[in-house]
């Protein structure tokens, strides 16, 4: 991912209205991210938890939306929709989307499960267990990443274009 700076970040936001673009709160280590390890930046809101911030890279520009965890708790251990790792070091929980234009000034969201501090990149980056004999780990890694590049986009794009 490329990296883009505070105000671009800001004004990506496609599912907000500007008032909530102007209150939300950056990621506080915005100028220390490693951009090149991330497939999507995500992060939680310190001053209210239960908001999360995902942007994305789309044909070299920032494309971002609000997602709201879910009330209630999940009753048994979810997958990651999005890095889908079944050994998930950190906890998954439902977070929904206002969808964008219309659609969301009518109500209507979208659901997922995502890591709940948003480490999906960390967790692809990460050696596989050998599966069989000759199994290539690096080549089930880049796999992993780019699955997780196109489930994240795809998240996004779908709240976009609900028109």
């Amino acid at each position: 991912m490329i990296s883009f700076s505070g105000d671009q970040i800001r004004s990506s936001f496609v599912n907000i209205s500007v008032r909530e673009r102007k209150e939300l709160t950056l990621p506080p280590t915005l100028d220390e991210l490693a951009w090149d390890k991330l497939d999507y930046l995500g992060w939680r809101d310190p001053r209210m938890p239960h908001l999360g911030y995902v942007v994305i890279e789309l044909s070299g520009e920032p494309v971002g939306i609000l997602m709201r965890q879910a009330e209630g708790r999940i009753r048994s251990r979810a997958q990651c929709s999005w890095c889908e790792d079944v050994t998930l070091p950190n906890d998954v929980v439902a977070f929904n989307a206002k969808r964008s234009g219309a659609a969301g000034r009518n109500g209507n969201t979208v659901g997922t499960l995502v890591c709940a501090n948003f480490e999906c990149s960390t967790n692809v980056r990460k050696l596989p267990p050998v599966a069989y004999l000759g199994f290539d780990v690096e080549a089930a890694r880049l796999q992993r990443i780019e699955a997780l590049r196109e489930h994240s986009r795809n998240f996004v794009l779908n709240v976009r274009d609900s028109a």
